[in-house]
């Protein structure tokens, strides 16, 4: 069956944060954008259960709206750097912006090494936001509610990284995180000092600590859509020194072993409950 090019985008996004998907008590639906600074756009219906609901680290700055009609919120998130527990409202609608990975929106109040493992009520960070934040907890259409917000961030920027921070980034996320600092080094033609001084100050964050986000990031987009996954295998590939190491790594990362995440995504039909709009 063929597919459209933006529903075979959405598919194929890197950006996981598969226990939200799985605190959905129906579907999680995802949208596009035109804007490349934005990965997607999302919506689900929280669980009516006290059950935990971590995000992992990503990469990535998510906007996060409670849309309940009595008390609505909404909070950013930078990415975390280990697995971390966040609170959602049972029954309660939400709205989430994810922008790209490595993409700092210019209109938030902090600086990347604040946003970096921490998250803040939106309207404390983001001037002027009030008209945008009431008409997008307003409204229960996700086709709406990304247009409401790409009307916002429409004449918006976002931080220009230096052409080094964006070459080591490319170099990457190409490599899945399995790059060393020294090939960064010989292939961008700074010292590995400059280098990290340099993606720290645009990242909020080491270049190593950067490759470890992509590299859990491939390891789960791995076993969300393959048959048959092989851990050792999959450690190989990800450039881990044994398969031991790979083990205690997506654990702190993900809060499961690779194994107990694998049978939690088959058992909860994790791809079944994503749709895409």
């Amino acid at each position: 069956m063929s597919h459209s090019p933006l529903i075979d985008h959405l598919a194929g996004i890197r950006s996981k944060q598969p226990w939200l998907v799985m605190s959905a008590a129906e579907k999680f639906s995802l949208s596009g954008s035109d804007d490349k600074a934005i990965s997607h756009f999302y919506s689900f219906e929280a669980k009516n259960t006290e059950e935990q609901t971590f995000a992992i680290p990503d990469g990535c700055v998510d906007i996060l709206f409670d849309c309940d009609e009595s008390r609505p919120s909404a909070e950013v998130f930078g990415t975390p750097m280990e697995a971390i527990t966040i609170e959602l409202n049972k029954n309660h609608r939400y709205f989430g912006v994810r922008f790209a990975s490595g993409v700092m929106p210019d209109f938030l109040n902090a600086s990347a090494e604040e946003l970096v493992g921490h998250h803040y009520n939106l309207l404390d960070i983001v001037p002027h936001a009030n008209q945008m934040f009431e008409d997008i907890v307003s409204s229960v259409d996700l086709s709406e509610q990304a247009a409401l917000f790409g009307r916002f961030f429409n004449n918006k920027e976002i931080r220009k990284s230096s052409d080094l921070t964006s070459q080591a980034l490319q170099s990457i996320c190409e490599t899945n995180g399995t790059i060393r600092i020294n090939d960064l080094e010989d292939l961008t033609g700074y010292t590995s000092r400059t280098l990290q001084r340099q993606f720290r100050a645009d990242m909020g964050m080491s270049p190593k600590a950067f490759c470890r986000i992509i590299r859990c990031q491939s390891a789960v987009y791995d076993i969300n859509h393959s048959e048959g996954v092989t851990f050792s295998d999959l450690a190989c590939d990800l450039g881990f020194s044994d398969q031991s190491h790979f083990l205690r790594e997506f654990k702190k990362l993900v809060n499961a072993t690779p194994l107990d995440y694998l049978n939690r995504v088959k058992h909860q039909t994790y791809l079944e409950k994503i749709q895409y709009l």
